[in-house]
């Protein structure tokens, strides 16, 4: 059974940085994309960043901008994303997911398996 668990969410200030993870179980990581999304009250599901676990690419969201950072530690089966220079619209149930490939990546409809989300919150 494929399983995501993501964690690593919180209250922070703006400027600040979190850590989100995200435990994958039940597929072989090594042949996968880990896709990460974040939804705002109100408003659509919105592509993050992608990374594919077999060649290590990543791509990332224009609004993203260098502030965070995409990584995968395959023998953990856990890709994690740093956030850094958090802004107060970047508050956000952040959630990751399961795809076969980055290609398209940001479509949050291609992906098959969800992990339940974490709050991110950023103060002003």
């Amino acid at each position: 059974e494929v399983q995501l668990q993501a964690s690593g969410g919180g209250l922070v200030q703006v400027g600040g940085s979190l850590r989100l993870s995200c435990a994958a179980s039940g597929f072989t990581f090594d042949d996968y994309a880990i896709g990460w999304f974040r939804q705002a009250p109100g408003k659509e599901r919105e592509g993050v960043s992608c990374i594919s676990s077999s060649d290590g690419s990543t791509f990332y969201g224009d609004f993203v901008r260098g502030r965070f950072t995409i990584s995968s530690d395959n023998a953990k089966n856990t890709v994690y994303l740093q956030m850094n220079s958090l802004k107060p619209e970047d508050t956000a149930v952040y959630y990751c997911a399961v795809d076969s490939l980055c290609v398209g990546w940001s479509n949050h409809r291609d992906y098959d398996y969800w992990g339940q989300g974490t709050q991110v919150t950023v103060s002003s």
